[in-house]
This record gives C-alpha cells, structure tokens and sequence, in this order.
C-alpha cells in the first residue's frame, strides 16, 4: 500500500489579505492569495478561510502566523490577537500551531498567553526559513503593504527590533509595499515637464497604478479595488495618477506618464535601500539578497544597487515549480507550512 502524504497547510492572516498555502511531505504544491479586509469586520476573514478551504482540506497539521491584529477593528494588539486565536479554534478544523517568533510553534491556548510574541511576527517565521536554506543573507520580504528587511548571520535570524515599533525604528520594517501604498505615502512632490509639481494629499492613486504603467505589476498581485474603484489598466492607471498632480490625463503623453510613474517607484525604492544599508551595516560584500514577496522586481533593483547577489525566494523553497511565484509571494504562509512540517 502506497504510504500516505503527509500534510501541512500553512496560513498568514494579514489585515489585507489571507493567505495560505499547501505542502505534501515538505514542498509547496498549493499557495492562494484572498483579499480579506479585516477592518470591515471579522467575518471577511470567515468568508475567506471559506474560500481557501480546499487548500487545507484534510491537513495533519495547521500552522499559522498573523499581522492582522493590528486591523483597527480591534482595540489592540493583545484583542486582535485573541479574536483571530478564537477564529482559528472555531473555523479550522484538526491540529493548530501558532507561530510565536523565538518561542517557536505553540498551541492555541498557549498562544493567548504569549500575544506580544505571536503578534506580527509572520516576518520572523520566513526569516527562520531563510536561515536555515540560505545561511548568511539580507532577506528583503515587498508585500502588498510593508517591506522587511533582516540581517541573517550565521544561519540565524539577527534582528534588532522584534516589535512593530522596534523595527520601524531599526528601519527592519518599512511601510511601504508593491500595491497598496499611497503615492503620497512614497513622495510629496513629483516632476512634471521640468517641474517640481506638490502632490494632492488625497488617496486618489497607489502604487500599484504606477508599477502596472510602468508594465511591472502582475494583476493577481493587485487583489484589492483600485481608489476611484474603476478599471485596472494602464489607461485607468493614468487617470488615477493624473489627478494626483492636477490634470487629466490627456495633458502629457503616454512616455510622460510612464516617466512619472518611474519617479513614484524610484521614490519607494529609496526608501527601501536607505533602510537596507543601515541593516545591512558590516555585512560582507558577497552575502546575497535574498528577495521575497510581490514585490520581487523592486528587490532586483534592490540588489543591483547595492551591487549584491540577488537570489529568489521561490528558487530555494521546495515547492512544485508551476507555483513557486506563488509560494514565494505568500512567503510567511509557505515558511509556516515549511517549518512545522518538517521542524527543520
């Protein structure tokens, strides 16, 4: 008789997104990314661990990271914290472990007792993964919404800050992510024809308008509505940037429009190379950067900039080739799924 597989499902609940991920006797074979907007109320995360449950269907084992405590829906971190540990008790079935940064794996309820740990520390699980595949590296993780950077040193994580804050402060967390970012949130000003043209501080675009422009963004990447809620194309795309700096988008022309749509992505990507050098500090020159997320393109440039090898996530994960995009772009979700798994 033909030994059966074993499964682990592996899930990352953030305040934007859920998702997770299958694995059959340690690699990848299924990864689903699903919009979840958990500031509109609890029961997106329901409606979408609905939705993915044909990915964690008959699982031996559930591990589970999350950011979306910090969903303004709830009144803290700690509250966060417990509410999504209940939606876990009641909505997936069999055998749970929650992903608690330097505490390791650990149930359910011993989870509820160690929040500040469990809290935000999807980062900290892919870091873990890196370490052990990669030994020494920078991992840079571009989401949707944030990007982290982690010195890995000696096959181990070698964070500063472990908090939201202390890694804000470290520049281990910046703010800024491949689709969801405000334009306003990356630059106050932009040129236009020679100018210097201040930005209308209104969420009249994203970022992701400038990286689809600019023909970078991959449309599944793009989950959540657009901010006028019309098309997703590169015509819509330069109606929403338009208003950003007052006109329509009949008054420049399309290389002048993908010229502004540069400056936006450029402006992001200094941000994230400021806060990388810093990280980074005495590393030697041939330790590589480790690129993970949707936003793996801006970690390419990323990695030429600072003149470092640049390795992919999804080339070093076990995982089926036909979803290893995919499984890297779900990266604290496959990380889980790797971990408790095999407990490597």
């Amino acid at each position: 008789m033909e030994k059966r597989k074993s499964i682990t499902a592996g899930f990352d609940i953030g305040g934007a997104h859920l998702k997770v991920t299958r694995a059959e006797d340690g690699r990848i074979v299924e990864a689903v990314t699903i919009a979840t907007p958990l500031w509109q109320g609890l029961h997106t995360l329901t409606l979408a661990f609905e939705k993915s449950a044909p990915i964690y269907a008959g699982a031996d084992l559930n591990a589970f990271t999350m950011t979306g405590e910090l969903a303004d829906v709830f009144p803290s971190r700690d509250a966060g914290v417990a509410a999504l540990l209940d939606e876990i008790s009641t909505r997936v079935p069999g055998e749970k472990l929650i992903y608690a940064g330097p505490s390791g794996f650990v149930g359910v309820e011993q989870a509820t007792r160690l929040s500040a740990d469990v809290a935000s520390a999807n980062w900290h699980a892919t870091a873990s993964l890196v370490a052990k595949l990669a030994g020494d590296a920078l991992f840079v993780d571009m989401g949707s919404t944030t990007t982290d950077i982690i010195a890995i040193r000696n096959g181990a994580v070698a964070n500063d800050g472990y908090t939201d804050a202390g890694r804000l402060l470290s520049g281990e967390l910046v703010y800024t992510g491949f689709t969801r970012t405000f334009l306003f949130g990356v630059a106050s000003s932009a040129p236009v024809r020679g100018r210097l043209t201040p930005l209308m501080n209104e969420y009249f675009a994203s970022i992701a308008d400038a990286h689809r422009i600019l023909g970078e963004l991959d449309e599944k990447d793009d989950r959540h509505a657009s901010a006028d809620g019309k098309e997703k194309t590169v015509d819509g795309s330069i109606a929403r940037l338009a208003r950003m700096i007052g006109r329509d988008a009949a008054e420049l022309t399309p290389p002048e429009w993908r010229e502004v749509a540069r400056w936006f992505s450029e402006q992001q990507l200094r941000k994230i190379h400021d806060a990388a050098s810093l990280v980074a500090g005495p590393m030697a020159r041939d330790v590589p950067i480790v690129g993970a997320g949707t936003g793996r393109w801006q970690i390419r440039r990323l990695a030429e900039r600072m003149e470092r090898c640049f390795v992919d996530f999804a080339e070093i994960i076990p995982a089926d080739d036909a979803i290893r995009g995919e499984a890297s772009s779900v990266a604290p979700a496959s990380a889980v799924a790797l971990l408790a798994g095999s407990q490597f």
